[in-house]
Protein backbone atom coordinates (compact mmCIF):
# COMPACT_ATOMS: atom_id res chain seq x y z
CA UNK A 1 0.00 0.00 0.00
CA UNK A 2 1.34 3.39 -1.00
CA UNK A 3 0.89 6.43 1.19
CA UNK A 4 -0.20 9.66 -0.42
CA UNK A 5 2.13 12.58 0.14
CA UNK A 6 0.98 16.17 0.43
CA UNK A 7 2.79 19.40 -0.35
CA UNK A 8 3.27 22.05 2.31
CA UNK A 9 0.78 24.28 0.48
CA UNK A 10 -1.83 21.50 0.50
CA UNK A 11 -1.32 20.98 4.22
CA UNK A 12 -1.61 24.70 4.94
CA UNK A 13 -4.79 24.90 2.84
CA UNK A 14 -6.30 21.94 4.69
CA UNK A 15 -5.31 22.75 8.27
CA UNK A 16 -4.87 26.53 8.34
CA UNK A 17 -7.12 27.77 5.55
CA UNK A 18 -6.91 28.69 1.91
CA UNK A 19 -4.82 31.64 0.77
CA UNK A 20 -6.79 34.84 1.21
CA UNK A 21 -8.76 33.68 4.24
CA UNK A 22 -8.39 35.54 7.52
CA UNK A 23 -6.88 32.48 9.22
CA UNK A 24 -4.24 32.01 6.52
CA UNK A 25 -3.37 35.72 6.44
CA UNK A 26 -2.89 35.72 10.23
CA UNK A 27 -0.66 32.63 9.98
CA UNK A 28 1.47 34.13 7.20
CA UNK A 29 1.80 37.42 9.12
CA UNK A 30 2.94 35.65 12.30
CA UNK A 31 5.43 33.60 10.30
CA UNK A 32 6.85 36.76 8.69
CA UNK A 33 7.17 38.50 12.07
CA UNK A 34 8.95 35.46 13.48
CA UNK A 35 11.48 35.44 10.64
CA UNK A 36 12.00 39.19 10.94
CA UNK A 37 12.53 38.91 14.70
CA UNK A 38 15.12 36.18 14.22
CA UNK A 39 16.95 38.29 11.62
CA UNK A 40 17.06 41.28 13.98
CA UNK A 41 18.39 39.13 16.81
CA UNK A 42 21.04 37.48 14.63
CA UNK A 43 22.23 40.85 13.27
CA UNK A 44 22.31 42.35 16.79
CA UNK A 45 24.35 39.45 18.13
CA UNK A 46 26.74 39.58 15.18
CA UNK A 47 27.35 43.25 16.02
CA UNK A 48 27.94 42.29 19.68
CA UNK A 49 25.17 44.60 20.87
CA UNK A 50 22.88 44.03 23.83
CA UNK A 51 19.18 44.71 23.44
CA UNK A 52 19.68 47.76 25.66
CA UNK A 53 22.50 49.17 23.48
CA UNK A 54 20.50 48.60 20.30
CA UNK A 55 17.47 50.24 21.89
CA UNK A 56 19.55 53.33 22.70
CA UNK A 57 20.81 53.50 19.11
CA UNK A 58 17.25 53.29 17.80
CA UNK A 59 15.71 55.51 20.47
CA UNK A 60 13.47 52.87 22.06
CA UNK A 61 13.47 50.91 25.29
CA UNK A 62 15.17 47.51 25.63
CA UNK A 63 11.71 45.98 26.07
CA UNK A 64 10.69 47.01 22.54
CA UNK A 65 13.79 45.36 21.05
CA UNK A 66 12.98 42.23 23.07
CA UNK A 67 9.41 42.25 21.75
CA UNK A 68 10.64 42.69 18.18
CA UNK A 69 13.00 39.75 18.51
CA UNK A 70 10.37 37.50 20.07
CA UNK A 71 7.71 38.51 17.54
CA UNK A 72 5.26 39.60 20.22
CA UNK A 73 5.05 43.11 18.86
CA UNK A 74 3.77 44.29 15.51
CA UNK A 75 6.32 46.97 14.73
CA UNK A 76 5.96 49.72 12.20
CA UNK A 77 8.08 49.70 9.07
CA UNK A 78 9.72 52.89 10.37
CA UNK A 79 10.89 51.15 13.56
CA UNK A 80 12.14 48.12 11.64
CA UNK A 81 14.12 50.36 9.27
CA UNK A 82 15.61 52.26 12.23
CA UNK A 83 16.69 48.97 13.84
CA UNK A 84 18.44 47.74 10.71
CA UNK A 85 20.04 51.16 10.17
CA UNK A 86 21.39 51.08 13.74
CA UNK A 87 22.74 47.59 13.01
CA UNK A 88 24.36 48.93 9.84
CA UNK A 89 22.51 46.25 7.92
CA UNK A 90 20.79 46.49 4.56
CA UNK A 91 17.21 45.35 4.31
CA UNK A 92 15.47 44.62 1.04
CA UNK A 93 11.74 44.35 0.47
CA UNK A 94 10.34 42.35 -2.42
CA UNK A 95 6.83 42.85 -3.69
CA UNK A 96 5.34 40.20 -5.94
CA UNK A 97 2.17 40.86 -7.90
CA UNK A 98 0.61 37.92 -9.71
CA UNK A 99 3.88 35.99 -9.76
CA UNK A 100 5.86 38.97 -11.09
CA UNK A 101 8.34 40.75 -8.86
CA UNK A 102 7.72 44.49 -8.68
CA UNK A 103 10.86 46.57 -9.11
CA UNK A 104 11.17 50.25 -8.33
CA UNK A 105 13.37 52.12 -10.76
Amino acid sequence: MRLKSYSLTEMKDKYIGNKGTAEREAYEYELSMDVLGRMIKAARQQRNLTQEKLGKLVGVQKAQISKLESSTNSATIDTILKVFKALKADIHFNVTIENQQLQLI
